[in-house]
């Protein structure tokens, strides 16, 4: 990878987590005149947290391609991913803890609570990525045969295996928690949003998996190679239509709210796909399918960008469309940090051994 080249990617998750942070710190400004600006500046906020844990990622697999990976970088960059997890999954707690008759703080507190558990599974991508530089020269060895210059313990596979499951236990317990024996209007659109992040938590376990044994050289390209792809669309699928179902059967006007940002979230869980099938696809062979493969985040991007452009306009005649109008803003910033991953990996999988 070009070192010119390597820098805008590693670039466009700060970028992408700046417009978060800063449109969120904006948004809070206008909460004196408009109640739904504080839930919709604190979910961008914690979005933020997301592409922290992407930049540390993207810089993760960089620095091993362009040959400046240190020791510094390989326990600092999944440390700082992990930090702006816990930021977010401990305020959000506090939100929903501290607040539990404050309409505004339950929805903010339990979607901050969620996208805190997903920055923690993305920084385990992360942690998994820390010997990425392995996948390619595997190509060499025969499949199957465990690399020894992997990851030392299969227990430490299993455990950054488990983080990501246990999120989308938390996540989707939570969610079911707040639809079954929530009575407000508060829970409803917290308990859906939370059922949606748990398909993209859920998503990243597909990830992690694909990352990990292809390290060990385990990864089993013979029987049903496909499954971990096709687990992750079917997460997206279940989030859209999830979002679809309930914008359909609206049982109050709020309800588009948890509507819209499903379908989001259900895109999210697309882009991540695209890391999943690269992945697959270069395992061990070329494909000329592969260097196609980042436009998806890009499509999913711009989808986010074009509902939410739709949804601020019915904010002139219904408040409702106010918090996901800013959300899918947010969601169509980490879809175009995603592009810049799969690039990555689009040319780490392709790179030449002996450059590595």
């Amino acid at each position: 990878m070009n070192y010119y080249i390597s820098i805008i990617f590693r670039a466009i998750p700060l970028l992408m987590g700046a417009f978060t942070f800063f449109f969120g710190l904006y948004v809070q400004q206008f909460e004196a005149v408009q109640p739904l600006a504080r839930p919709a500046a604190i979910i961008l906020l914690s979005l933020t947290a997301i592409c922290v844990a992407l930049y540390a990622t993207a810089a993760t697999i960089i620095r091993q391609l362009i040959r400046s990976y240190t020791t510094l970088a390989k326990w600092c960059l999944p440390i700082i991913g992990y930090i702006g997890a816990g930021i977010a999954i401990f305020y959000g707690a506090h939100l929903f803890l501290a607040n539990p008759t404050v309409a505004p703080d339950i929805v903010a507190g339990d979607v901050c609570f969620g996208v805190g558990l997903v920055a923690a599974c993305v920084s385990t991508v992360a942690t998994a990525s820390t010997k990425f530089s392995q996948i390619p020269r595997n190509y060499q060895r025969t499949p199957g045969i465990r690399n020894k210059d992997g990851f030392k313990s299969m227990t430490a596979c299993h455990i950054m295996e488990a983080i990501p499951a246990i999120a989308f236990f938390i996540a989707f317990s939570r969610g079911v928690y707040l639809l079954a024996t929530g009575t407000t209007q508060a829970a409803y659109i917290a308990g859906h949003v939370e059922i949606g992040l748990s398909m993209i938590c859920a998503s990243l376990i597909m990830l992690v998996a694909t990352v990990v044994r292809q390290i060990q050289n385990v990864f089993d390209r013979t029987h049903r190679p496909w499954t971990g792809a096709y687990i992750v669309l079917t997460c997206g699928a279940i989030a859209i239509l999830w979002g679809l179902g309930v914008l359909l059967n609206l049982p109050f006007g709020g309800a588009v709210a948890p509507g819209y940002v499903m379908i989001g979230l259900g895109l999210i869980c697309w882009s991540i796909s695209s890391k999943v099938i690269l992945l697959i696809l270069a395992w061990h062979h070329e494909s000329e399918y592969a260097s196609r493969i980042p436009m998806i985040p890009i499509f999913t991007c711009l989808l986010c960008l074009f509902v939410s452009s739709f949804l601020f306009q019915n904010v002139l005649v219904n408040s409702s469309y106010y918090i996901p109008a800013h959300v899918l803003a947010g969601l169509g910033a980490v879809c175009f940090t995603l592009f810049s991953i799969v690039s990555i990996l689009e040319s780490g999988t392709s790179v030449d051994v002996s450059k590595l």
